[in-house]
C-alpha cells in the first residue's frame, strides 16, 4: 500500500506540477513581472499608514532572485513539484480510506482539495502582486492553517457524515474562520493599477483550479491502476 500511495503521489505530483508551471508561465508570471516594475521603479517608496505617519518602504538591490527565464522557470517548476507531490501523497492517502471508483470522482476530490486549499483561504487572503501591502505573515499563516483545517473538517461532515445534525455542524464549521476574519493591514495599498490585481486575482484562481482538477484525475487514474493484482476482478489470491 505504501508503494501504492508513493507511486501515485510521485507521479501525480510531476504531472500536475508541470502543467501548473505551464499554465503560470503564460498566464500568471507575465503579471507578476508587470508588477514587479511598478515595485522597483523607484527604489524608495513611501506609503501613509492609518497613524498619519509616513513609513518607508526600502528595496534590498543586492537580496538574490531568480533572473526572467530559465532561473525563475526552474525555481517555480521545483517549488511547485514540491507543494503539488506534497498534496498528491495527502490525495492519496484518502484514497485508501474512500477509493474512488472512477477518475470523475478524483476530478471531485480534486475540486475539494481546490476549495480547502485555494478557494476558502483566497476569500480572506486574496493573492498578492509585489508592492501590496499585506498583515503580518505569522498571523496569516496561522488564519491559513485554520482555514483549511476548518473548511475540510466542514466538508468532510456535509458530504459524509448521515446525521443531519452532523451536516449542520460542518456548516458551521466551514463559516467559523470567515466570521473571526482574516488578519489585515492596517491600510489597504498596492502599486499596482487594480485592473492589473483583478486579472492576477482571476488568474490565480483559475490556473489552482485547473492544478487541482487535473490532480485529482491523474491520481485516481494513477491509484486505480497501481491497485494489486490480488485486488482486480477474476484473480484469485491464491495462486
Amino acid at each position: 500500500m505504501f508503494k501504492r500511495i508513493a507511486q501515485t503521489a510521485g507521479f501525480t505530483g510531476l504531472l500536475a506540477a508541470l502543467l501548473l508551471t505551464l499554465l503560470q508561465s503564460f498566464w500568471v508570471a507575465p503579471l507578476i513581472l508587470q508588477a514587479e516594475t511598478y515595485e522597483k521603479a523607484p527604489t524608495v517608496q513611501t506609503h501613509e499608514h492609518a497613524e498619519g505617519a509616513m513609513a518607508a518602504h526600502v528595496h534590498n538591490d543586492e537580496a538574490w532572485e531568480p533572473e526572467d527565464g530559465w532561473q525563475r522557470v526552474l525555481s517555480t517548476t521545483g517549488g511547485n513539484l514540491v507543494v503539488a507531490v506534497g498534496f498528491a501523497l495527502i490525495l492519496a492517502a484518502l484514497y485508501t480510506l474512500r477509493t474512488p471508483s472512477n477518475i470523475r470522482q478524483g476530478a471531485l476530490w480534486g475540486l475539494a482539495g481546490f476549495a480547502v486549499f485555494v478557494l476558502a483561504p483566497t476569500l480572506g487572503l486574496p493573492p498578492e502582486l509585489p508592492g501590496t501591502a499585506a498583515a503580518d505573515l505569522t498571523q496569516r499563516q496561522i488564519w491559513w492553517v485554520g482555514t483549511a483545517a476548518s473548511t475540510a473538517a466542514g466538508l468532510a461532515l456535509i458530504v459524509f457524515a448521515h446525521n443531519w445534525l452532523l451536516k449542520v455542524l460542518g456548516a458551521a464549521i466551514l463559516v467559523v474562520p470567515h466570521v473571526l476574519g482574516a488578519p489585515q493591514p492596517d491600510v489597504h495599498s498596492a502599486l499596482a493599477p487594480e485592473a492589473l490585481e483583478a486579472q492576477f486575482k482571476i488568474a490565480s484562481l483559475l490556473t489552482n483550479a485547473a492544478f487541482w482538477v487535473a490532480m485529482g484525475l491523474i491520481s485516481a487514474w494513477l491509484f486505480q491502476r497501481y491497485e494489486p493484482r490480488s485486488a482486480q476482478p477474476g484473480l484469485n489470491p491464491a495462486l
